[in-house]
């Protein structure tokens, strides 16, 4: 009387599989589907006209979200085990989420270098940098304008100073796996620059709150 249960058993766990595979799958076109809709949107501000360099560009940067997501992917299923795994041990713990996030930054500083090569190959250096500051929501010309117009008195040295650290932050934020991750490499090269600032003798309250009243005044006789 026992095997018709057991079959039973089996046929329910073969079916949970195939469920599970199932949705899987499904997760995986939907991620796909809008992966592939926010490259379309990168090229299209791009000015191809060639129909399949723009499709062959739009594969470029969909692919590499869906590298970055592996990456991610493969990481917080790592993190997950090694917490279980050491759960009362925070040393050896800590000692292997260490590990995990240099394995990161091991497959990043592989990733990034090829992406990039990528599109120089089928792209002006003005497109590339089109397609970068729409990979990080156009931070970097509008904090480095934002700079410009709160310090009236920034001398050529110090604004391309500026430039390069928000350069360098946007090619880490490129990589980042959510909006605030990306946000906050920003943040970590805008203390970076306010430091140095404050060290070149800027008040950057004092700065600030005089570009509010510019702005204010403005909108006033507008």
């Amino acid at each position: 009387m026992r095997f018709p249960v057991v079959i039973a058993l089996f046929m329910l766990i073969g079916i949970s599989k195939t469920y599970s595979q199932s949705n899987a799958v499904a997760d995986r076109e939907a991620y796909v589907k809008v992966i592939t809709a926010r490259a379309d949107k990168i090229v299209a501000v791009l000015g191809i006209t060639d129909a399949g360099k723009s499709e062959k560009v739009r594969n470029i940067i969909r692919d590499q979200y869906s590298n970055l997501n592996d990456i991610y992917t493969e990481r917080d299923a790592n993190v997950k085990s090694i917490k279980e795994k050491y759960k009362d041990d925070k040393a050896l713990r800590d000692t292997a989420l260490a590990v995990e996030a240099r394995k990161v930054e091991k497959s990043l500083a592989k990733l990034h270098p090829k992406y990039i090569s990528n599109l120089n190959r089928n792209l002006t250096a003005e497109q590339v940098e089109q397609v970068k500051n729409a990979m990080t929501y156009n931070v970097l010309p509008i904090t480095y304008k934002a700079y410009q117009e709160q310090i009236l008195t920034l001398n050529e040295a110090q604004k391309k100073q500026i430039l390069i650290w928000l350069t360098e932050a946007r090619e880490h934020a490129i990589d980042a796996e959510s909006s605030d991750k990306k946000h906050a490499w920003f943040g970590k090269y805008k203390g970076r620059i306010n430091n140095y600032l404050s060290a070149a003798g800027y008040d950057l309250k004092k700065e600030g709150e005089e570009w509010q009243k510019r702005i204010k005044a403005k909108a006033q006789n507008n």
